[in-house]
């Protein structure tokens, strides 16, 4: 993670990102923009389904907080009548062909945010091909379907995007990969529907999202305490997360004394990535939790987050996929 973590230096600091790095970006660029015009000029044909899509996704490599928005997503839309289900790439898992997820379904195949979703009550699809899972959705009963981080995958057709900014961060040093975080260029901005603002400053034209979490639930037994009364207490933090700062940092402001761990993004725990040997309790995200639980200690706790944003960012992505269903066929290039 050494290279990686020097990279992301460059990429939110002052220094500049290192020679080799500038050509690969030049050919970066000219490949996504390749990829998108064949698809905008039909060269690929983008695959249909006969609902409303609601695609969630970021600019940026690394974490945004996608996976909480889109768990939010669904839970307001529901409140509104809708039936949605979710389609993900799964990544982190082995699963290729298009899958719905099941009772128990396991993290090493299937991916973590998936199960994380799926967690929380809701249908989740999985596949490499992504119309095809979001096909089984449909079979399955759901009237709309939201794609997770799917905002570069342009095989399905989309009704509503919404990009998700690190509000703190915002796009470092605003280059391509791997010279820079963007995966594609911020002109990109202009096309989307909704921008949201995860934490730091929303600016003009974005809405305002705050995740909070105020418990830690054990993994054993699924007890809760307050987060607060870790305060004061030193803790071994473990995050395998686009972000793993956000998680210390929002630990570290409420008093706790963290000692940090963090892992590559996806990263598949085993028993002795945690095993510290002093009895210390061990903090960890929701989405570090769902493949923890198989060989959980009474002394490791999950913090769930939740994503608040503003009731009328719902309300017009609720009016905005009504719309949709009203007049099918009028889908965006």
């Amino acid at each position: 993670m050494a290279g990686h973590d020097s990279l992301q230096a460059a990429w939110y600091g002052p220094r500049r990102a290192p020679w080799w790095t500038w050509p690969l970006a030049w050919l970066y660029r000219a490949l996504v923009g390749l990829r998108r015009g064949v698809y905008r000029y039909g060269w690929l044909q983008k695959q249909t389904v006969t609902v409303p899509v609601v695609v969630i996704g970021n600019l940026t490599a690394g974490g945004t907080g996608k996976t909480p928005l889109t768990i939010a997503v669904v839970r307001a839309l529901r409140e509104r009548g809708w039936r949605p289900g979710v389609v993900s790439r799964g990544h982190g898992g082995t699963q290729r062909a298009p899958a719905l997820l099941g009772d128990d379904p396991d993290p090493a195949v299937v991916g973590d945010e998936p199960c994380l979703i799926h967690a929380n009550g809701i249908p989740v699809a999985v596949g490499r091909e992504r119309p095809a899972a979001a096909r089984l959705l449909l079979d399955a009963g759901c009237d709309l379907v939201v794609a997770d981080d799917g905002l570069q995958h342009y095989a399905l057709a989309r009704d509503v995007e919404v990009c998700v900014i690190d509000g703190v961060r915002r796009f470092g040093n605003r280059h391509m990969l791997p010279a820079g975080p963007l995966r594609e260029p911020l002109s990109r901005l202009t096309r989307v529907d909704f921008r949201v603002c995860n934490g730091g400053h929303a600016e003009p034209g974005e809405y305002a999202m705050h995740l909070s979490g105020d418990d830690a639930v054990a993994l054993v037994d699924g007890r809760n305490q307050p987060l607060r009364d870790f305060s004061g207490r030193r803790v071994h933090a473990v995050a395998a997360i686009g972000n793993p700062q956000r998680f210390f940092a929002g630990l570290r402001a409420i008093g706790i004394d963290v000692v940090e761990h963090a892992f590559a993004d996806h990263h598949r725990y085993l028993p002795a990535d945690l095993d510290f040997a002093d009895g210390v309790p061990v903090l960890m995200t929701d989405k570090d939790a769902v493949k923890c639980r198989a060989f959980a200690q009474p002394h490791w706790w999950r913090v769930p987050v939740q994503a608040e944003l503003p009731a009328a960012f719902f309300d017009v992505l609720g009016q905005r996929a009504e719309a949709v269903r009203k007049t099918p066929g009028s889908r965006p290039s």
